[in-house]
């Protein structure tokens, strides 16, 4: 009995420890802005959305802003914005382009960037005009050691 005991305990020592890391996940086919927004590239087609170390730190995300199809985005500039139930965010471009297309489901399901970030809560797709602008961002290792480094001054 004392062995269970001591085994819930440990279970949730580390689940509380382990819980102050902000992020879950980071994918390792992705790049990452500092502003915390993910972009996966295919030739000169750019997929972007918000991390999932973002989407925790808003919470649950009521309402997404989305930009028309065929407008301009500049890298590191704004084109939308979410809305969560704590605060309001700008969501920027990693990228320079044309957007093609925008998640659609986002207007009826917000939510889709708290439950899958990085498929079904993508936010716009990019024709890019300049693909070496990926080279400026960070990989998948860079932004998790950025994350921590952020978290750790909170």
């Amino acid at each position: 009995m004392s062995t269970k005991l001591w085994a819930s305990k440990a279970a949730s020592y580390f689940r509380i420890s382990t819980f102050h890391r902000a992020f879950a996940t980071v994918s390792k086919d992705l790049k990452y802005a500092e502003s915390h927004e993910w972009v996966k590239v295919d030739g000169s087609s750019a997929t972007i959305g918000i991390t999932d170390h973002a989407q925790d730190h808003l919470g649950d995300v009521v309402y997404v802003e989305l930009p028309e199809v065929g407008a301009s985005v500049e890298q590191f500039g704004s084109f939308g914005a979410v809305e969560s139930v704590k605060a309001t965010s700008d969501i920027n471009s990693p990228v320079s382009g044309k957007v093609v297309e925008v998640n659609e489901k986002l207007d009826s399901s917000p939510a889709l960037i708290n439950g899958s970030p990085y498929q079904e809560g993508w936010i716009i797709k990019v024709e890019m005009n300049n693909p070496d602008e990926v080279k400026s961002l960070m990989d998948p290792d860079q932004y998790t050691k950025f994350c921590d480094k952020e978290d750790a001054k909170h």
